[in-house]
């Protein structure tokens, strides 16, 4: 079977249209505050309306059936191509002068990842930190699209362990149709964001801080308007309320349509989200009265500052109160591997999902009962439906692939000039989609050191990691592209 371009340029030319009409509202701040960079926003939305235009067209009025091969080349080719599009208000305005440096912090932006190189955030034009904020904003609204209405078409591993409440074709779903789900979670995600704005508001922050920080929450990306991050804002009623939606924004958003919707014993019954819970609750209870005893804090402010940052990792928000690891190496290794959870599957967080792990630790005990009883028929149950075997295998490819790829993002970066302990940083944060990690790119330290070449394999991770991993690399097997 040939693919069929004409839908893929279709979609990517209306996803540029889109862009396009972000541009237009920065345009609009940039002319609001006064900052002078309307102009590099008109440049930059002629540049993608006429792009989007032209693929537009040429896609308009063809076949409209997709295939899974067109499925995937859209997904990829969509996300690279926003990505690359969205360079230009950093690129026309001298925001970042190299383009690789325009192309990491835009692909950070959109993967939701928060690893940046701008080593004095605040001295950026409002606009463009507006912006750059958006962009994380845009690839968390993306990612519920992806979840909704395009993964489950393509049977990508992962979306298809979702049971009971989660998004998708699955036997229990907010609404029948595929489309009617995803305009409840869009409304769901831009009303958070907007409740988040108005709380961070009315405690204090600046406007615009509030607007910046609620769009990055809720999208669990951990743009900061501040060099110093939300350390910048010393208030504790701000730094719980982040902490709380950060939590919010990590939760299956299906989990939280039934808790608004008042079905608390659905909530309950999710056995994911009650994994969620009680990881965050052992983290904290473990890590707190170390900090505690072994730095100079007080308990409440222990409490909070392991609460903050223990939430920022698992959710992969990378928000950062304070430098974590400059604690004692017992809380470095803690944090170090929250980079391999990952929050609730179906929520705007990155990294592995705590799905996987879950339904993974709950097979490799019932394997143990099998090598007891070899003829008994013992199957896996999650939120009390059965996992097919073909999912076993996917999630048991996933995390071998996901290893794999962490392994050799080490071994690469370490070629390319970066010590150990940064290459195993950066490598695990980067596939994570979490920001900050450990080395040279710790907490407090931004990424523009970094050799132009480490900076494009980072750009890679952060791309396979946010979209599952087998969106991107089925595209590198030679099947993907031969006629059936």
């Amino acid at each position: 079977m040939i693919i069929n371009l004409n839908p893929v340029c279709r979609v990517i030319g209306a996803l540029m249209g889109f862009i396009g009409i972000m541009f237009l509202v920065c345009l609009a701040m940039s002319i609001g505050l006064g900052d002078n960079q309307w102009l590099s926003f008109l440049s930059s939305a002629i540049v993608v309306f006429s792009l989007g235009g032209m693929l537009y067209i040429r896609g308009y009025g063809k076949a409209n059936q997709i295939s899974k091969r067109e499925g995937y080349l859209i997904v990829l080719l969509g996300w690279l191509s926003v990505s690359l599009v969205s360079t230009l208000p950093y690129w026309i305005s001298g925001s970042i002068s190299a383009y690789h440096d325009c192309f990491f912090e835009s692909m950070s932006g959109f993967t939701t990842t928060g690893a940046t190189i701008l080593p004095d955030i605040e001295s950026l034009a409002p606009s463009i930190l507006f912006w750059r904020s958006l962009t994380q904003w845009i690839g968390g609204m993306g990612i519920i699209v992806l979840t909704v209405a395009l993964f489950p078409l393509l049977g990508i591993a992962g979306i298809e362990l979702f049971v009971a409440e989660a998004p998708g074709p699955t036997s229990d779903k907010i609404h029948p149709r595929i489309k009617d789900t995803a305009r409840t979670l869009w409304f769901l995600y831009l009303g958070l964001t907007g409740l988040l704005f108005a709380i961070l508001w009315a405690e204090g922050m600046a406007w615009f801080d509030a607007l910046n920080h609620a769009l990055t929450t809720m999208a669990t990306g951990g743009f900061s308007t501040k060099n110093d991050s939300i350390a910048h804002f010393t208030s504790p009623a701000i730094q719980y309320t982040i902490l709380l939606f950060m939590l919010l924004a990590g939760t299956n958003y299906t989990v939280i349509y039934m808790a608004i919707t008042g079905k608390f014993k659905k909530v309950f019954m999710n056995e994911e989200w009650r994994m969620y819970m009680i990881i965050l609750l052992l983290a904290i209870v473990i890590s707190t009265p170390v900090l505690y005893q072994s730095q100079d804090y007080g308990l409440e402010e222990s409490f909070r500052h392991v609460a903050f940052s223990t939430v920022s990792l698992v959710t992969t928000t990378g928000y950062v109160s304070v430098d974590y690891m400059s604690w004692n190496n017992g809380l470095s290794i803690i944090f170090f591997l929250l980079l391999f959870t990952g929050a609730c599957a179906g929520s705007t967080s990155g990294g592995i999902k705590l799905i996987r792990h879950l339904v993974f630790m709950r097979n490799t005990i019932l394997e143990f009962k099998r090598v007891l009883h070899p003829r008994a028929v013992i199957r896996l149950k999650v939120n009390r439906q059965l996992v097919a075997p073909r999912i076993m295998t996917h999630i048991l490819v996933f995390l071998l692939v996901y290893l794999f790829l962490f392994v050799m993002g080490v071994v690469t970066l370490s070629a390319l000039g970066l010590d150990f302990e940064t290459a195993i940083g950066a490598s695990a944060t980067s596939i994570g989609n979490v920001g900050p990690g450990i080395g040279s790119v710790g907490p407090v330290d931004n990424w523009a050191h970094l050799p132009a070449a480490a900076k494009w394999v980072l750009t890679f991770l952060m791309m396979c990691g946010r979209l599952e991993l087998f969106t991107v690399l089925v595209l590198f097997f030679p099947y993907f592209w031969k006629d059936n």
